[in-house]
Formats: structure tokens, C-alpha cells, sequence
């Protein structure tokens, strides 16, 4: 075998075999295969697509690339769930206590932050002391000690994906659905699960920006993860406006904890229930969906959600002081308002503007290599469907300095539309797909 012929291949429409997808990435992992032939391997599949099949066979290659947790030790059935990106996206750090409190197990292998889009780990690491690189003894001690754990990637776990996931990010070939497939899939069937729950998000801030976009890879992850053994389920959720009222690391740390506490916004307590639940359903620790639904919001308002949040924090090293005073995670020197630039209703706010001014001011990365800012972000003041007055605050900028607070409030001005109607505003979870 030869990378050119493999490449032609693809290029020309063919289905490649499971021995030359095997070339193609072990030998990239190796050395056989350069990153100019990979890159254009990527670009093929781009615009060619893949079989059922070769989505299948490229997961199981770069799932058996590396390591394979060992979670045998972990009593009771094990459930992760999965985003695929957002503005203001902390549902992880509510969804996984939640569940875990309601009886699941929660072995949560999470991302970083680029571009746009926030990260899981960013989040937690603004907690001071908070630890995401546990080894995998502790990881799924942890487990079992506190019902959930949340770390990153190692270097052990699908080793293939993570180079490949460098190469795709400067090719601008991020957004292919069979490489999105094979590439969440073969982290997460490396983490020992029991089921998979997929939360794709859908809209500007989303890296599908139209339903049926969506609607095709949630259905391409579903399919292909019970092929090859773990059963799953996906959401459609709505990231046309940021999540919540916040975006930023500790400002939406800050937020979770509020909504474990029973407060927070409606949305971001109503999206991580429905995604809590549905992880209870797919673990059989309740058998129906009304009887998991009732499970989750009670280990919610019950507050023990919020002490597993807590008990958590602390075995991975974190100050869990900060579920009693949120004071204590990093704040930014300067805070400084948005004004409406209308009067009237707020008809929508344009997610991806924001996740943009956020990360300009330092909470997200562009670069992985890239750190981030913990204290800075954007805070909403008026929702969408708020009434506001000409000059009243819709928003603040938490930032470093003066002039990035003001670059990113003007960004951030241009990101609200308003109207003289009250808009409808409707649940986040747009369908449910098995």
C-alpha cells in the first residue's frame, strides 16, 4: 500500500478498505504517512464523505490507536455525556453531578476551549487548586468514591485523533461529519461506558448551523456508536443565543453552582434536566422517561447534586470553599456595561458575536497552545425576550484592561436585535433522536 494510491482513491470516490484506513492512520502516527498526505487524505474525505463502513472501521482504528480505560473497578452503570461546542455551554458541570446523584456513574472525558466555543476543562481549571489530568487509577477511583469525575484527554487515549485533530484544525476540516464521528466516538468508546448521551447543538454559535446539518451527524453518532457497541442518544439543543447569562470560565462556574444551588437561569436548569434525565434512562437506573425526569429534578432541588458538585471539586484537588462563596474564583479588573442601542425587545442575540467577544478578551483560545484568561467573559443582562429601555445595560464585559473591555462591549452592542414584539421563547431541545 501507498498513501498516494489511497489518497486518489478517496479523491476519485471509492470506498476504501479497513487495511488502508489503517495504513492511513497508524502510518501518520508512525512516520509512513507525512502531514502533507494526511491533510490531503482529510480534504478527500471532506468532499467525498464515507461510507457507513469506513466511518465505523476509522472510529474502531483510532479508538485502537492507544489505551483503553480500565473502569471494571466502578460499580454501577457508566454514562458520559457529550457536546458538541457552544457559547456559554457549561452544562457539563451541572448535568454530571445531577446524574451522579440520581444513581449514574459519571466517567466524563472532556475538551478545551477553541475558538468560539468554551471548554469543559477551562472551566473547571478557574476553580483554584482544580486538577483535570488525574491518572486513570485515580480518575476512576474518584468515580467511584464521589458517583462522577471529569478529566481531560491523556496522551494514551486515542493518540490518533488527537494528531489528526491538530492537522484538521488548519485545514478547515473540522466540519466533516464522518471525522466528527470518529473522532468523539473513539475518545468516548475508549472511556469504558455503559451508554453515550450526545448533545448536539445547533445554530450560529454550533458548529452546525442548520437543523439539518445537525440532525445529520447526531444521527451519524448514534448509528455508528451502537455498531460498534455502546448504545446512545442524542438531543438537539438550540446555540442560536448563548447558554445562559454567562460567558467566560469562572463566570460560568459561577452560574452552575447558582443552578445547583436552585437558582440560575431557566434555560440552562431546564437543557442540563432533560440531558440529565436522559443519561438516567439510557444507565436503567429508572425505567421510563417521567420516572427519570422526576429522578433528576429531585437530586437537583433535593441539594444533593450540589454536594456531590462539592465533594468532586475537592478529591480532584479543587478549593470546594467556592460552592459556598463564589467570591473566591477569579474575577476581572474591569467591568464595564453595554448599552441597548434601541428600546423596545430583545428579539435575539447573535451567539457566535459573543463567543467571538469573549474570546478576544482571553476566555477562549484561538491556538491550542493558547492559555486562557479564567476571570474574564461576557455577562447577560437582558435575555432574549427582555424589555429594555435606549441606553440600559443588556450586557457586561468582564476584562483585563480598559480598552479590551471597550473593543469587546462594542462587539458586543452589535450582537443584540431589537423590536417592538416580544418574541417566543421556546424550550432548547429542539428533538430527541435513539
Amino acid at each position: 500500500m501507498n498513501a498516494y494510491e489511497i489518497i486518489l482513491g478517496k479523491r476519485d470516490g471509492r470506498e476504501l478498505t479497513v487495511g488502508e484506513l489503517e495504513y492511513m492512520v497508524l502510518g501518520f502516527l508512525d512516520g509512513r504517512v507525512e502531514d502533507y498526505q494526511m491533510s490531503a487524505f482529510l480534504m478527500a474525505v471532506f468532499f467525498r464523505g464515507a461510507t457507513d463502513a469506513e466511518t465505523e472501521a476509522l472510529t474502531r482504528i483510532m479508538l485502537d490507536s492507544g489505551e483503553v480505560l480500565d473502569t471494571r473497578s466502578v460499580g454501577g452503570p457508566k454514562v458520559d455525556k457529550h457536546s458538541t461546542g457552544g457559547v456559554g455551554d457549561k452544562l457539563s458541570l451541572i448535568i454530571a453531578p445531577v446524574a451522579a446523584a440520581a444513581g449514574v456513574r459519571v466517567p466524563m472525558l472532556s475538551g478545551r476551549g477553541l475558538g468560539h466555543t468554551g471548554g469543559t476543562l477551562d472551566k473547571l481549571e478557574s476553580i483554584p487548586g482544580m486538577r483535570t489530568d488525574l491518572p486513570p487509577e485515580r480518575f476512576a477511583a474518584v468515580v467511584e468514591e464521589v458517583g462522577m469525575s471529569i478529566v481531560g484527554q491523556s496522551l494514551e487515549l486515542a493518540p490518533a485523533d488527537r494528531k489528526m485533530y491538530a492537522l484538521r484544525d488548519v485545514t478547515a476540516t473540522v466540519e466533516c461529519v464522518p471525522l466528527i464521528v470518529a473522532s468523539i466516538l473513539s475518545k468516548k468508546l475508549a472511556a469504558g461506558l455503559d451508554a453515550l448521551v450526545l448533545d448536539v447543538k445547533v445554530g450560529r454559535g454550533a458548529f452546525m448551523g442548520t437543523l439539518e446539518r445537525a440532525r445529520e451527524l447526531a444521527n451519524a453518532l448514534v448509528r455508528t456508536s451502537g455498531d460498534l457497541g455502546l448504545p446512545a442518544s442524542a438531543l438537539l439543543t438550540d446555540m442560536s443565543a448563548p447558554l445562559g447569562r454567562t460567558v467566560g470560565n469562572a463566570l460560568e462556574v459561577r452560574e452552575s453552582i447558582e443552578v445547583l444551588k436552585g437558582g440560575g437561569p431557566d434555560d440552562v436548569r431546564k437543557t442540563s434536566l432533560a440531558l440529565a434525565s436522559r443519561m438516567a434512562l439510557m444507565a436503567g437506573v429508572e425505567s421510563d422517561p417521567g420516572a427519570a425526569e422526576a429522578a433528576t429534578e429531585d437530586a437537583l432541588t433535593s441539594g444533593r447534586a450540589l454536594e456531590v458538585f462539592s465533594r468532586f471539586v475537592e478529591a480532584q484537588g479543587g478549593d470546594a470553599g467556592v460552592v459556598d462563596d463564589t467570591a473566591r474564583l477569579p474575577s476581572a479588573d474591569v467591568v464595564l456595561g453595554v448599552s441597548a442601542a434601541s428600546e423596545g425587545f430583545v428579539t435575539s442575540i447573535d451567539a457566535l458575536t459573543v463567543g467571538l467577544a469573549a474570546t478576544g478578551l482571553g476566555a477562549g483560545r484561538r491556538a491550542v497552545d493558547e492559555s486562557v484568561d479564567p476571570a474574564v467573559g461576557i455577562e447577560i443582562e437582558a435575555p432574549v425576550g427582555s424589555r429594555v429601555e435606549r441606553g440600559g445595560t443588556v450586557a457586561l464585559v468582564h476584562a483585563r484592561g480598559e480598552d479590551e473591555a471597550a473593543a469587546a462591549a462594542s462587539r458586543v452592542a452589535d450582537a443584540f436585535e431589537y423590536g417592538d414584539a416580544a418574541p417566543e421563547v421556546g424550550s432548547r431541545v429542539l428533538e430527541v433522536l435513539e
